[in-house]
């Protein structure tokens, strides 16, 4: 039976220095049962969407591209929200505001389920992620706070098992919800684990409210925020479908985003409490470490979303299928992670991030050899080797980027951080649809040159595939679809093997930084 926790002033006492004392007994175990859940369900809405994009763009009507609007404007509206989640902890208490979030997310993932379009559902998406943006940092701090000091590591490690298992289980789980259940069951799961996780949270914790105050907030430079990201991941939404800058539209959103980051950089940077403390990137770790960590991750973040597309799109997989050909990189990913949490302090960051971008350029390399022949072995095996990059990738860069700081800027330095990372995740999936698109084209028409009925392998085909009982134009059709297939299928080789290549040149930026205080 949970231990019952002290009235507040009790347990404050208790604590010695104004906090709670750590949890014990079953309380301890619930709490960070609830807060591992909650952790869980966010993550998992990171990834679980990726394999349902083609059944959520046909039931909508739409195309795959828009259909990925589902994933960007989640990571937008989580971006954006992260930096406020200081300060919303300070008006609402760390409590009040973990068990809000729950709530709201629970109520947006029921809308998401229920939107009649695609517009309605980016609406809600983007609701989703706004409401999503202080549920991690949160569950960490609350579940610090209920471990004693030297068993911080132990919760940290725990907690990050979650964030690991999610993004295997996402891929698996909405690719079985779509093929058995319907699309919007993505959504709906999300109901019961949330009134439950927010449930028990506040059983366990509503005793450890934290003091509340009133601080300013920067009205102006969140406005700007949102107006110069906005506008641009709009573009780089709409870009394909309006032609780009022939496109009145497109210039005029371009612009906007131009200006606006222009003066958000120049009211930000004389704000005396500003949304985004911009100062922190006069520092060669934190500046360089960012570049790194955003810059990697939405190269990875891009080819984890094009891949399934891929399978599904132009292999025949289903999303079942797609799904489990994704979820194998958490199976090394779980055990190297605990290893390097272990160890960074004793081996270089920046080495360890190093072995992570050559990883996982070996494994986009590998990717760039796949043909329309590929088996599922194939598919799987680099899938399975990226987990050592994953595993290698988050600890090490994170070590980096909040090496140097002082203690009290290290929140600040975080949340900035996980902004441009969740940020750039976002660009990377549009820039990687764009492109994916883009580069279909060229082959595509490179194909169409190739294949005339002067071609003797043209002309071998059509009379293969009359010989099948098609009529001409049938098998006319039945050529296209094969050079479509062969053009989706070059594009995305292209794609990887770019973003191969990006990732050994991002290495430079690691070595930029200085060595970590142990390895001076």
């Amino acid at each position: 039976m949970a231990d019952a926790p002290p009235p507040a002033a009790e347990a404050r006492a208790a604590g010695g220095n104004g906090t709670p004392p750590p949890l014990t007994g079953g309380a301890l175990v619930l709490g960070t049962f609830a807060l591992s859940l909650a952790t869980f369900m966010n993550v998992l809405d990171t990834s679980i969407a990726n394999v349902s994009i083609p059944a959520i763009s046909g039931d909508l009507g739409v195309s795959i591209s828009q259909g990925t609007w589902v994933i960007t404007s989640f990571g937008v509206a989580n971006a954006i929200s992260v930096p406020l989640s200081g300060w919303l902890t300070q008006r609402v208490g760390t409590v009040r505001l973990f068990v809000a979030s729950v709530l709201l997310f629970v109520l947006a993932s029921w809308l998401c389920g229920l939107a009649p379009s695609i517009e309605w559902l980016v609406a809600f998406r983007v609701f989703q992620g706004a409401v999503a943006g202080p549920m991690v940092p949160l569950s960490q701090t609350l579940l610090l706070a209920s471990y004693p000091r030297h068993r911080s590591g132990t919760a940290l490690a725990m907690w990050s098992m979650t964030t690991l298992i999610a993004p295997v289980a996402g891929p698996l789980l909405g690719g079985w919800i779509t093929d058995n259940i319907s699309w919007p069951w993505i959504f709906y799961i999300n109901i019961p684990v949330g009134l439950f996780a927010a449930a028990l949270t506040l059983a366990i914790y509503r005793h450890r409210e934290t003091p509340r105050r009133k601080l300013p907030v920067d009205v102006v430079g969140l406005s700007l925020l949102v107006l110069w990201v906005g506008a641009l991941q709009i573009m780089l939404d709409k870009g394909k479908e309006l032609d780009w800058f022939a496109s009145g539209t497109i210039v005029v959103l371009g612009l906007v985003a131009l200006v606006g980051l222009v003066v958000f950089l120049v009211w930000e940077l004389t704000e005396e409490h500003p949304v985004i403390d911009l100062s922190l990137f006069r520092g060669r770790n934190f500046s360089a470490g960012v570049a790194a960590l955003a810059l990697a991750y939405a190269l990875f973040f891009g080819n984890v979303v094009i891949l399934p597309l891929w399978l599904q799109q132009y292999l025949g997989y289903t999303a079942t299928q797609a799904g489990m050909a994704l979820a194998p990189v958490g199976l090394l990913a779980a055990v190297f992670t605990p290893i390097v949490g272990r160890k960074i302090g004793q081996w270089d960051a920046r080495l360890l991030a190093t072995i992570s971008f050559v990883v996982f350029a070996l494994v986009l390399w590998l990717r760039s050899l796949f043909d329309t022949q590929a088996d599922f072995v194939s598919i799987v095996i680099p899938t399975i080797v990226q987990g050592v990059a994953v595993a290698f990738f988050f600890v090490p860069l994170v070590a980096i980027v909040l090496s140097g700081l002082p203690p009290e800027r290290i929140a600040a330095a975080s949340g900035l951080s996980n902004f441009f990372r969740i940020l750039a995740g976002s660009f990377g999936t549009s820039i990687s649809t764009t492109l994916w698109d883009h580069r279909a084209s060229m082959h595509h028409a490179h194909l169409a040159e190739a294949v005339s009925r002067d071609s003797i392998g043209a002309a071998d085909a059509f009379a293969r595939l009359q010989g099948l009982g098609l009529s001409p134009a049938q098998a006319l059709e039945a050529i296209e679809q094969m050079a479509e297939q062969q053009a989706y299928t070059l594009s995305a080789n292209d794609l990887f093997y770019g973003s191969a290549v990006l990732f050994v040149l991002l290495c430079g930026f690691i070595w930029i930084t200085r060595p970590l205080p142990a390895h001076r």
